[in-house]
């Protein structure tokens, strides 16, 4: 980026006032109305008359599947994703192949995220060593390394033990760091296939029961008021995880929750199908679960939204249910997907979307650049969002080389058209345009 950086004009901030922004050297230089030329001097110009200016979003939740995986995707696939899909900072879970359980891993994540320059990667480390859920991983060592992971995670795998998961905990607890739990109780889902409930049955698919989530949510949110640390729950998906997080909150336990954009939108009749694109962990459930997971995000006792964007070769979906890998893509169409399901629902302002897209996943994260306001100083990440576009779902136009979305053919609201990471357009007109270079302005 040149120093005459560029001027965003006619945005309305946070879905609110309209206003200019100026974005020089990597942050917001000027914010106001009709913004003189002599502030302004030889900026670029992006007309946003109508568009929305948000934060960039920040993801706590991607896989992006390298090292080892990169059939499915790589970090510079996955990051291109991200920024067309509006954010800014992703967090990387730990099941590539080495499992990310070192700081050499950790470290060879972030650095890969540095070089692609389309978003900040920040590894997720694991829990466990080889997320086998046999002893802990080198939880200090990622923490003191270049990466300075703060988050942590077996996902796909729960640290079902629970003299493990506090020792987890309590060594976190040193660095304010955080357990990220994978809520699944192995013994109480062996063989299940989707959700427990009158379509299992129907259909003659195992049945998931919502209590093998739960049953480990109330564990934990007991265990880290025992220790005294910070527990997030991942991908949050029935009405009952909803009442026993708002249990904890109230009696001041420290834990976050965070709901897919999936989770909030679809329900187990599309398993009726038989179309593996649906077939995720956890599953889709019922209507009334979705339901009260949105009122939950609204009411804050979920707090952020998570994609669980999970990317798979085209065999691993093309194939029988039985055999079918479980997850599904999410980066490119989140956005769409909760402005869906939550502001034309009039359950949320654009501002609440901020909060659990944004400001709330970083402060989670520990991401000082990230999710901060629109204002003269910060940190420029920033994406301008279309609200009255409407766009259809087609996965082979997509960055990501993950073809598995659920939401395919579906028409969505909402287009980011302009994505700023560090000050820097990565994405304009509604395409990529170049990444950021770091330590080149």
């Amino acid at each position: 980026m040149t120093s005459s950086g560029y001027l965003i004009r006619s945005a309305s901030l946070m879905g609110k006032e309209t206003a200019d922004i100026l974005v020089r050297d990597g942050v917001i230089a000027a914010v106001g109305q009709d913004l003189s030329a002599e502030i302004v001097g030889q900026a670029t110009v992006i007309d946003a008359t109508n568009l929305v200016a948000l934060p960039g979003m920040v993801d706590l939740h991607t896989h992006l599947r390298e090292p080892g995986r990169e059939d499915a995707e790589t970090v510079e696939t996955g990051t291109r994703a991200a920024a067309l899909g509006g954010f800014t900072a992703v967090h990387a879970m730990a099941n590539s192949s080495p499992v990310a359980d070192t700081a050499g891993v950790v470290e060879q994540v972030y650095t890969l995220g540095r070089e692609s320059g389309w978003v900040d990667v920040r590894p997720v480390g694991a829990v466990t060593v080889g997320l086998a859920g046999a002893q802990l991983a080198e939880l200090g060592a990622m923490a003191d390394s270049r990466a300075r992971v703060r988050v942590f995670s077996d996902d796909g795998i729960c640290v079902s033990d629970p003299v493990l998961m506090r020792r987890a905990l309590e060594y976190v607890k040193a660095f304010d760091g955080v357990i990220a739990q994978h809520a699944q109780e192995p013994r109480l889902t062996e063989g299940a296939q989707m959700n427990e409930g009158e379509v299992s049955a129907d259909l003659g698919l195992a049945g998931w029961p919502a209590v093998a989530e739960e049953s480990i949510i109330a564990r934990d949110v007991l265990l880290a008021q025992h220790v005294g640390s910070r527990l997030h729950v991942c991908h949050v998906s029935t009405a009952g995880s909803v009442e026993i997080i708002r249990w904890a909150k109230e009696r001041g336990i420290s834990v976050t929750a965070e709901v897919t954009p999936h989770h909030l939108l679809l329900t187990e009749e599309l398993v009726r199908s038989y179309n593996p694109v649906y077939k995720v962990n956890p599953p889709l459930r019922a209507d009334a679960d979705v339901h009260a997971l949105r009122a939950a995000l609204a009411d804050g006792t979920i707090d952020i939204v998570g994609t669980d964007h999970a990317p798979h070769p085209s065999e691993a979906k093309e194939c029988e249910w039985a055999a079918a890998a479980m997850g599904m893509t999410g980066l490119e169409t989140a956005l769409s997907v909760v402005q869906e399901t939550m502001i034309e629902t009039n359950l949320m302002t654009w501002a609440d979307f901020a909060r659990v897209t944004s400001t709330t996943p970083a402060q989670i994260g520990q991401l000082a650049d990230q999710g901060r306001p629109l204002e003269v100083g910060e940190p420029a990440n920033i994406v301008l969002v279309d609200p009255a576009a409407r766009w259809t779902v087609d996965p082979s136009a997509m960055a990501t080389k993950g073809r598995n979305s659920p939401f395919a053919g579906l028409q969505l609201p909402g287009k980011v058209i302009a994505t700023f990471f560090n000050g820097h357009p990565t994405v304009l007109n509604g395409v990529l345009n170049t990444p950021y270079r770091h330590g080149a302005n």
